[in-house]
């Protein structure tokens, strides 16, 4: 549904995005993640023909961004980083000038706007002055707006910055419900567990380039596996506890000191565990915690970047001379 071919974005000496190359199937939520700076908004505006790649070209089911942009921007619906409505106007309003703008018969405007309403629990706030809802709410509306034209590509970019837990999981819920219906997401998004709930495949961005793919499973596998975390209770037991998970370990033990945590990768879950609680209670070791535990994708991104996690990508001021 999207081939992203040799794309290349230039802002002076800066690379924002170096030479990405990308499939994303029909029907997939794609989840790409990377740190600050890392392209991952400059490579969704170039898809969203916002912004004109420096070399290569992104085709959007079929058709080329440089082409026939306008067969593309039919096709796609993009939320961006911030709500884009109209405070001025109601919800109702918001989304059916959108359908207005799709060229859309007055009537199924207001009946597409309507049923976005509906699905976003937006119905009772409908009539109200966009400048009353909170925060969730005008995130809510925005996503609604991007669905109007009924597009067969989704392009969310953060679309659950600044929601509360209740909204944000509501939101994912109707993902999931679009997704089964036929549709394609491309998400970018600074929580890391959003992409391991919601995303098929996710893909790494740094520096402009593609530095990891592959299922959530999989990149969690290029950490080292299962660890096995042991805290004791007393801070002199540290390194004995470290010498005892270091033989039933398959890999470095790491020890930190702060927090009183001994952690080692380990081939088999539950014989490693085994033997570590044996081995710690035939030594006397007093516990706090004794755990199994995958690694997380925040694990994932120490490992692959070298930097934790993501918040907002910091881009804006490179985007002079886009297209709109």
């Amino acid at each position: 549904m999207i081939s992203i071919q040799g794309v290349s974005v230039d802002f002076g000496p800066v690379k924002a995005v170096d030479n990405v190359s990308l499939e994303i199937p029909r029907n997939e939520v794609r989840g790409l993640l990377g740190p600050n700076g890392a392209g991952k908004t400059t490579l969704v505006k170039v898809i969203a023909t916002l912004l004109a790649p420096s070399s290569g070209t992104a085709i959007v089911g079929g058709y080329d961004i440089h082409d026939n942009p306008n067969a593309v921007r039919s096709m796609i619906g993009l939320a961006g980083q911030y709500a884009a409505v109209d405070d001025l106007l109601t919800g109702r309003e918001n989304l059916e000038i959108v359908g207005a703008l799709y060229q859309l018969p007055k009537a199924e405007a207001k009946r597409r706007a309507d049923d976005a309403l509906e699905r976003l629990s937006l119905t009772d706030a409908a009539d109200r002055l966009v400048r009353t809802y909170s925060g969730g709410m005008r995130r809510r509306l925005d996503l609604g707006a991007s669905l109007v034209g009924r597009p067969d590509v989704l392009i969310l970019d953060e679309p659950t910055t600044g929601l509360d837990p209740r909204t944000r999981l509501e939101l994912w819920a109707f993902l999931r419900e679009l997704v089964s219906e036929g549709a394609t997401v491309l998400l970018t998004t600074q929580y890391l567990e959003e992409a391991d709930e919601l995303a098929d495949q996710i893909t790494v961005i740094d520096s402009g380039k593609i530095i990891a793919d592959g299922t959530a499973d999989q990149l969690k596998g290029r950490v080292g596996g299962d660890l096995v975390t042991a805290s004791p209770k007393r801070r002199a037991d540290l390194v004995r506890v470290r010498e005892l998970l270091e033989v039933v370990g398959s890999g470095p033990v790491r020890v930190d000191e702060t927090q009183l945590i001994v952690s080692v990768p380990v081939d088999s879950r539950v014989e490693a565990l085994v033997k570590a609680a044996q081995s710690l209670d035939e030594a006397g070791i007093e516990l706090s915690d004794l755990a199994i535990q995958r690694p997380s994708l925040d694990d994932v991104f120490l490992a692959i970047t070298g930097k934790v996690g993501t918040t907002e990508d910091v881009e804006a001021a490179k985007t002079k001379g886009g297209r709109r």
